[in-house]
């Protein structure tokens, strides 16, 4: 199941149901959907994903769909034609770690963008 929930998502999400079942009788019983909260939290995305601008985005997407590495798209990078150049050298960690995460935060929407998993 792809999620772009972060675990603070989830974490919050879990407290509103917790509300729920504590003021429904008082007595708390685990139901199926508070056990669920478990596995939905561990494959939750990190709460601090990089902050990349969409253009930036949007590189990593193609070239992860052109199955480059991580060091030829750091290459790549340079080239004139794709204009990430000067952003990419200047936030190389920020660039590494969205990539290897496979997911980031867009800086001009606030959009999480998670790329999907190989099938």
């Amino acid at each position: 199941m792809m999620s772009n929930e972060t675990k603070w998502d989830v974490f919050e999400e879990l407290l509103d149901a917790y509300d729920d079942a504590k003021s429904s009788d008082g007595n708390l019983h685990p139901t199926q959907e508070l056990l669920d909260y478990d596995d939905r939290y561990a494959n939750a995305l990190p709460d601090n994903l990089p902050v990349i601008p969409m253009k930036i985005g949007n590189f990593i997407k193609q070239s992860v769909y052109e199955d480059v590495t991580l060091q030829e798209a750091l290459e790549c990078a340079q080239d004139k034609q794709f204009g990430v150049g000067r952003w990419t050298s200047a936030h190389s960690e920020i660039f590494a770690r969205a990539w290897l995460l496979g997911a980031w935060r867009v800086k001009e929407t606030g959009e999480v963008v998670k790329l999907e998993a190989e099938k």
